[in-house]
């Protein structure tokens, strides 16, 4: 007896246009948009054969919200809290994509403890963001011990971040000219005695998951992306640098005062899941350094420059400003006409470029290890269907 395995594709768009192989023995296969593994409305089509993949193509725009849209027709101080809800998880680093090319355009400058103040912040939010994909991931693998761990650090991360934004997750912090509200001495006490609390953490999350042996079996030579791949692709972030490519914004394009410290740039030449797992946890380690440094160096001062526009209004002309965001680089392309809106506003997400590459990467892998591969990219879907 023979069994069409074939999905009935007459009505959906996306499934016409991926035709299976001439192969008679391939299933076609949906992975999502409400699989776990995927970690919001994504949807990917998988050709397979028996476990292994044939082909797989992502599905974008289950969750599209017209940001760039919304940009024109906003004036500039109503969308501020917009960048925060591409990528929630490090929403002060597209705020302050977003702030920034404003102040280029304007010629808007920042004061320096205002400068100061978003990098702790910002920091702490990376070291957040890499927290839930650290527990997450090990989620998606099996392991569910770790996620609490993580959730433990975050909350007293969130606590701190609190007082001093008024949110937990979707900060809408920074403001053009600087930050909406000074820190005080409670947040510079509670900072240090978190990064003192983090180094130790850290001991503990290397003997309890980085050397553990069933997690290595799960990323070791799994998923492997070289440069050029990255390249082609626009690949950023961990990313690039699990790829051996020292590659990160505040160091190649230095923007606010990342320049004035000592930090490394992690990168692994393994080009493997392993290699993309091991850059975000030193990442952390980085950012805690990045921490006491400022903290350290804080000036007095303005946290906001004192002729700051309430209602911004850039002049005409466009600008391009990029920062370093958890997921790698986050563009902001502003083009303006005068008015109280962007004419154009262009959002360069790297998940989206991250993505891109994954159904090259996943070509004859196991659909084990796509769930392994698709985590190691640490993909936040609202970001890359913006």
């Amino acid at each position: 007896m023979n069994l069409d395995l074939r999905l009935d594709t007459s009505g959906d768009f996306y499934a016409q246009k991926f035709q299976p192989t001439k192969r008679e023995d391939t299933l076609i296969l949906n992975m999502g948009p409400q699989h776990p593994s995927t970690h919001g409305v994504l949807r990917i089509i998988l050709e397979i054969d028996g476990e292994y993949i044939v082909r797989a193509q992502p599905v974008l725009g289950y969750i599209h919200r017209m940001h760039e849209k919304m940009a024109e027709v906003m004036s500039y101080p109503q969308y501020l809290p917009n960048p925060a809800r591409t990528d929630y998880l490090h929403a002060l680093a597209w705020g302050w994509a977003h702030v920034g090319a404003v102040e280029r355009l304007m010629g808007l400058e920042v004061p320096e403890r205002a400068e100061f103040i978003r990098v702790i912040t910002c920091e702490l939010n990376r070291i957040n963001s890499h927290l839930l994909w650290w527990g997450a991931y090990l989620l998606d693998l099996g392991a569910f011990t770790p996620i609490m761990y993580a959730f433990d650090d975050r909350e007293i991360i969130m606590d701190i971040m609190q007082r001093v934004t008024g949110s937990r997750l979707t900060y809408c912090y920074y403001r053009f000219g600087g930050v909406s509200g000074d820190i005080d001495d409670r947040f510079v006490s509670e900072t240090r005695e978190q990064c003192a609390r983090m180094k130790e953490r850290f001991k503990m999350y290397k003997a309890l998951v980085t050397e553990n042996f069933i997690l290595r079996k799960r990323v070791e030579e799994i998923g492997e992306i070289s440069v050029d791949t990255c390249r082609r692709y626009g690949a950023t972030g961990p990313v690039l640098r699990g790829s051996g490519q020292e590659y990160d914004v505040r160091r190649a394009e230095p923007y606010s005062v990342y320049d004035r410290f000592d930090f490394n740039i992690p990168a692994y030449n393994d080009c493997d899941a392993m290699g993309r797992y091991l850059v975000r946890m030193d990442e952390m380690q980085e950012s805690i350094k990045i921490i006491e440094q400022a903290l350290d160096a804080l000036p007095e001062g303005d946290f906001i420059h004192p002729k700051a526009p309430k209602r911004a209004k850039p002049p005409a002309g466009d600008v391009y400003f990029a920062v370093e965001g958890a997921r790698g680089k986050i563009g902001m392309h502003l083009v303006s006409d005068g008015g109280k809106s962007a004419y154009r506003l262009k959002l360069r997400a790297p998940g989206f470029s991250n993505l891109s590459l994954f159904g090259e990467v996943s070509q004859g892998t196991l659909i084990s290890d796509a769930v392994s591969i698709l985590g190691s990219l640490d993909l936040v879907i609202p970001e890359i269907d913006r």
